[in-house]
């Protein structure tokens, strides 16, 4: 006897929410949101799609997240299952157990929530991976295979490089570990990477970069230079955030943009004397009406600022993948670090939640006095 697995997505309607069935297009694959409602079609994006199939007379129910091409896989993988008689799985599932799916899909809109954007999308990346490399339906039934197998397909399959490797491989942990699941792996079982020293700008590269400027660039990378701020900080920098007078800029929440910093920390960096004058002969020219720093037409905020520096590079005839705007940052904590400003107050400069990611930057002074000092040792 054939058994049969249905699939519907459970949906609000004038009734309350309904478990509807979902629309095909004309090859058989599931459109997208489409449900029937009392016989008529809908759109319907919210809610999440269930199979459903009898076991014993009693029907049992089991979500399958939102998407619906990966719905459809489950609907098919369940009933391949259902008739090669290994009735297991059903019965998990009808204890209670958690899907995979579901519980991504769940997880992932309570990131949606919380996170920003950027980080939404490094999950969402990641779990999709992980769902790609393992078979399992069942939440609880993951085990400690199924996560040395993601390993191996993140380096084999998907040609990850070692820090992704690790850093999709973390992204999953926190998944499990808010699913309450815990203690799968050791230590050993982790993706392993180097960790590589952050490089910064020379002096003779600045030199040859800003003297290739027009006065719009030059600001736009010496307050990268001089800031410390990360590329959305920029960004999002607006008139309000400089005190002139103070000669400091903060970085702070812009919620009539939906924007937040990094963690959360709002922090305060002072500016050297001569991008506070930079700034206010900006300011003179700058469009009063529009309370961002850097904006494009419209007043919205500039996104291209990586490609700009590429071009400007080319356009120095330097190297441009030598060049990116994360530089500007780790040349900007070196910098203050070999000038003798305490860990401690680069840390808050730079908004980092931790003293280690701040030590990265403690490199070997290369100065002139440095090598001075060698050449005398070893005179």
């Amino acid at each position: 006897m054939h058994r049969e697995v249905n699939l519907t997505k459970r949906v609000q309607t004038p009734l309350g929410m309904r478990y509807c069935a979902v629309m095909l297009s004309a090859n058989g694959r599931v459109k997208p949101d489409a449900v029937l409602v009392n016989g008529k079609p809908e759109r319907h994006p919210e809610g999440a799609y269930y199979i459903e199939w009898h076991d014993k007379g009693r029907r049992r129910r089991l979500s399958v997240g939102k998407d619906a091409a990966d719905a459809s896989s489950m609907r098919l993988r369940k009933e391949t299952e259902l008739n090669n008689g290994d009735a297991t799985v059903p019965e998990i599932a009808a204890n209670g157990h958690r899907s995979v799916a579901g519980s991504v899909a769940d997880y992932l809109e309570e990131t949606e929530l919380t996170k920003k954007p950027k980080t939404l999308a490094a999950y969402r990346t990641a779990l999709s991976y992980f769902r790609e490399s393992c078979s399992k339906l069942n939440l609880e039934d993951i085990d400690r295979k199924d996560l040395l197998k993601f390993c191996a397909f993140l380096r084999d399959e998907k040609d990850q490089a070692p820090r992704s490797c690790w850093n999709k491989f973390a992204n999953v942990m926190s998944f499990l570990k808010a699913n309450g699941i815990r203690g799968l792996v050791k230590k050993n079982d982790w993706p392993r990477y180097t960790e590589e020293e952050p490089e910064m700008y020379e002096p003779a590269e600045l030199d040859q970069l800003f003297k290739a400027c027009d006065a719009e660039e030059r600001l736009w990378y010496e307050f990268f230079l001089m800031t410390g701020m990360r590329e959305q900080e920029v960004m999002f920098a607006y008139w309000s955030d400089v005190n002139f007078a103070a000669s400091t800029v903060r970085v702070t929440h812009k919620p009539d943009r939906g924007w937040t910093p990094k963690a959360y920390k709002e922090r305060e960096i002072p500016i050297p004397s001569k991008l506070v004058k930079s700034l206010k002969s900006w300011k003179a020219k700058a469009v009063k009406t529009c309370s961002l720093v850097f904006p494009t037409a419209g007043c919205n905020p500039k996104l291209d600022f990586l490609d700009c520096l590429k071009a400007l590079a080319e356009r120095a005839k330097l190297d441009e993948d030598n060049f990116w705007l994360h530089k500007f940052r780790a040349t900007f904590a070196t910098r203050c670090l070999w000038a003798g400003v305490d860990l401690r107050t680069v840390q808050q400069w730079l908004g980092h939640s931790d003293m280690e990611s701040t030590m990265r930057y403690l490199k070997p002074s290369r100065s002139q006095q440095v090598r001075e000092k060698v050449n005398e040792i070893f005179a």
